[in-house]
């Protein structure tokens, strides 16, 4: 007997099941890693004319998953976009995730002095009234100086988050910043490794490149006590990719070379899958074990970067793309070490 797929959506509390069952042309839920909003598209079938439009800024919640098997919950979305069309008549409707609105776009000017990242996200969270969950990695952290010019809060953290390789979102009312490839859940837990093997998948793509382009990566940092700027390396100085600003402080520089140095080893490969059977489980920062590709493949450690579920006329599918996950380790250090 073939699985069916399942799903509950709720607007504005109420349950729109089973009437919605036989209204529903299209679903299709985006997840994506960082501060970009998910996104979720519902194409309704309006034939008899009684199907009520819902008001922008409606809630919508929903959780799919396979019938008999339990649902996922994937989120609470706010409506933005609502279309009227036909013939035939349909309803189609646009809403994003609900923890990326309100006033995490508005602009700010402020300047942030010898703080760690642990006081940073903290002070952002409280403002938003979110609960903040900061990396093993990144606690006591140093910012020296850092400014935040007519910039939106959401935009600054992208920007910290990228200084120091890291994932900052915001789920189910929690503020994350945690390392690109930690695989920890909104709460901070680590979120289980699924594994994918060949007969799951409907297509899928896989692309290599020259990861040893690269043996690491050199930053500068200038030292006011002696006046000289000083280097400082994350892998190997073979053949090192040299970052072209000058950093506040060694730490700084440090955290600088190593972000990009992990950067540049998770992009040397890339792999996207289409399911045959829609998994619910599967979202950004998920670890997966994939099984019975070339073997190049199979001894990767991957983790989800963007995945989207669909359910329609088709069933239930889910596309996910994945990158190379971070691994512990790779050295770090001043050159002038090696020199003196």
């Amino acid at each position: 007997m073939s699985r069916r797929p399942d799903y509950r959506l709720t607007l504005q509390g109420q349950t729109l099941h089973p009437e919605l069952r036989a209204r529903l042309g299209r679903l299709r839920l985006t997840d994506r890693r960082g501060m970009e909003a998910d996104q979720l598209d519902l194409t309704l079938s309006d034939h008899d004319g009684r199907l009520a439009l819902p008001p922008r800024g409606a809630e919508l919640t929903l959780a799919i998953g396979w019938h008999g098997e339990g649902l996922v919950e994937r989120g609470t979305y706010i409506v933005d976009e609502v279309e009227h069309s036909g013939s035939p008549d349909q309803v189609s409707i646009r809403a994003r995730s609900a923890d990326m609105r309100g006033d995490l776009p508005g602009k700010r000017s402020r300047s942030w002095d010898d703080l760690t990242l642990e006081q940073i996200i903290e002070t952002i969270a409280g403002q938003h009234e979110l609960e903040p969950v900061i990396g093993q990695s990144y606690l006591g952290a140093l910012v020296e100086h850092i400014d935040q010019t007519e910039e939106s809060d959401l935009h600054f953290l992208t920007r910290l988050a990228e200084r120091f390789d890291a994932v900052a979102t915001v789920k189910a009312r929690r503020l994350l910043f945690v390392a690109a490839g930690q695989a920890l859940t909104a709460s901070g837990l680590e979120i289980p490794t699924l594994t994918l093997t060949r007969r799951d998948g409907d297509q899928h793509r896989y692309t290599s490149t020259d990861r040893d382009s690269y043996s690491g990566v050199i930053a500068q940092w200038h030292d006011p006590t002696d006046a000289r700027v000083h280097d400082v390396i994350a892998g190997t100085d073979e053949n090192p990719k040299r970052l072209r600003p000058s950093y506040a402080s060694q730490a700084d520089a440090l955290a600088a070379a190593t972000s990009e140095w992990q950067r540049i080893q998770r992009g040397h490969a890339e792999f996207t899958l289409q399911l045959a059977e829609g998994d619910p489980r599967l979202m950004p920062e998920t670890p997966v074990r994939l099984r019975g590709w070339k073997a190049e493949i199979d001894a990767t450690p991957w983790i989800v970067t963007e995945v989207t579920h669909e359910l329609g006329d088709g069933g239930f599918t889910s596309s996910v793309q994945l990158e190379v996950r971070n691994q512990e380790g790779g050295a770090t250090r001043n050159l002038e070490e090696d020199e003196g």
